[in-house]
């Protein structure tokens, strides 16, 4: 008798312990999840706009940022579309964050229309233009040309 309460104990202890562990699992691997979207796809969502983690991508309207430490806000545009972001993270917006910059924001939009960011990464954009074509061959040097003229060495 003794032996089968221990069993039973045991068996209770390990269904609690598996049900929390499988708890925690599936609701962390739900909060983790964001949903990317263009600004003109989160406005055509309707509701589930609001309920749901997005992440939205575009470009760093030039004026827009405003600075308040950690803070910021800033006007995020891509295809004609404008969104006003206000960003409050943990860390203060990257050095890349600029005018015209490409940025990501990730966090929720709020029933205001603004979209509230708790995590933002940003990329210079004249940083990874292509190069300019070079439109004239280099002219040689003074000393580049005295070493290519016969009899000067």
């Amino acid at each position: 008798m003794n032996n089968q309460r221990q069993i039973l104990r045991f068996a209770i202890a390990a269904v609690i312990i598996v049900g929390t562990v499988t708890y925690l699992a599936i609701t962390g691997a739900n909060a983790g999840k964001s949903y990317y979207c263009t600004i003109a796809e989160m406005h055509g969502m309707g509701d589930k706009a609001y309920s749901r983690s997005l992440r939205v991508a575009g470009n760093v309207k030039p004026g827009s940022i405003h600075r308040f430490g950690p803070r910021a806000d800033f006007i995020l545009l891509e295809q004609g579309k404008e969104l006003p972001v206000n960003y409050i993270g943990s860390e203060p917006p990257p050095d890349t964050f600029k005018d015209d910059a490409q940025a990501l924001a990730m966090g929720r939009l709020g029933r205001d229309g603004v979209f509230h960011a708790n995590q933002l990464q940003a990329k210079c954009a004249s940083k990874y233009a292509p190069a300019a074509p070079k439109t004239q061959a280099a002219k040689p040097t003074a000393a580049a040309a005295i070493l290519a003229t016969p009899g000067s060495r």
